[in-house]
């Protein structure tokens, strides 16, 4: 459960600014991270500005589906899809806008089931575009990720959406950045060769309360140590430099690409004043919690699915030429996100 005022105030600022009527909206990967505060702050739009949205969100499981939301859950505009990224989709209804936000974004997937991570990423987008395709009109936005930029620190300012580095592709770990990288462009043939409306989000490091039990990332085991009061251990040196995102904000940039967003571009999802060493997210979220950073080194399987990418900085000018500002600098999305978990 999340302290219901701090939560508010930050589903409040994922809608700022951003106004969507009278749609149907399909959310994959609905009890995910990102999908699940997507689909709190459609409902917010619904209860607060009579948006008259229906949302239709898509997860493996109704029961999980019923108990992330709970009362939410029970709202006549709220319809569950049962979807398995794996398997044929089938939907009943028409999407106004369809949001892919499923994937197994976490090392230990990466490390444990490299072969699973990239089907999923690419056939699943390929079973969605084909619906929307058929259903003849309707915009898809693809969550992808700034992996997909791969290595290269010669670039100060951060990658724009036109830059590219490089990314073994022999090794397992590339299955998340490579298969995100197939599905975009299978995003852009279908919008070439079908005229579907298509948008792709690249997403720095987001972080926030809606992390997940299963996500192993750095980031979501820190925050699980400081809400136990325990002392955040660091399993490298933390020297890699990371683009990072509270979910409020990358949540009203996914709205903002919705609304305003050029058909068959790529947008990166990034905050200008989040951009920080892994230690220096450890220590900024240590001090919150009044805990301590140590170092221990993982375990092989574990350090299987890290990435090797030393600087992952996104530049989001193409972004704010949309109107959209972060709202949160890292010390205030980490507070956030340590009042909304811990109830202070």
């Amino acid at each position: 459960m999340f302290n219901a005022k701090d939560y508010e105030m930050s589903l409040a600022a994922a809608c700022e600014g951003v106004e969507l009527r009278d749609a149907s909206v399909l959310v994959t990967g609905a009890t995910g991270m990102i999908g699940s505060f997507l689909v709190e702050a459609l409902a917010r739009m619904n209860e607060t500005a009579g948006a008259k949205l229906e949302i239709f969100a898509a997860g493996r499981s109704g029961a999980g589906i019923a108990g992330r939301f709970g009362a939410l859950a029970e709202k006549p505009y709220f319809h569950y899809v049962p979807y398995d990224a794996t398997q044929p989709v089938r939907l009943d209804f028409t999407a106004d806008f369809a949001v892919h936000a499923a994937t197994s974004a976490h090392p230990l997937a990466y490390a444990t089931d490299p072969v699973g991570t990239m089907q999923a990423n690419l056939f699943g987008t390929a079973r969605l575009l084909e619906v929307l395709r058929g259903q003849g009109s309707g915009r898809f936005l693809m969550l992808s990720t700034g992996e997909t930029y791969g290595e290269n620190p010669d670039l100060p300012d951060g990658f724009v959406e036109t830059d590219h580095g490089w990314i073994d592709p022999m090794l397992p770990r590339a299955c998340y950045p490579e298969s995100k990288r197939a599905a975009e462009t299978l995003c852009a043939s279908y919008a070439a060769q079908y005229g579907v409306d298509v948008l792709v989000a690249r997403l720095c490091h987001v972080y926030g309360p809606t992390f997940t039990p299963t996500n192993s990332r750095a980031d979501a085991q820190f925050i699980r140590k400081a809400l136990a009061g325990e002392d955040i251990v660091m399993k490298s040196t933390g020297s890699q430099v990371r683009s990072f995102c509270y979910v409020a904000d990358a949540v009203n940039a996914l709205l903002t690409l919705l609304a305003r967003g050029a058909g068959g571009q790529a947008y990166n999802v990034a905050n200008r004043a989040s951009v920080a060493s892994i230690r220096e997210y450890a220590e900024t979220l240590a001090d919150i919690a009044g805990v301590k950073v140590v170092f221990d080194l993982p375990p092989e399987v574990e350090r299987a699915g890290y990435t090797k990418v030393t600087r992952a900085v996104l530049n989001p000018a193409k972004l704010e030429s949309l109107g959209w500002r972060a709202r949160f600098d890292l010390r205030q999305g980490l507070e956030a996100t340590y009042r909304c978990c811990s109830g202070e």
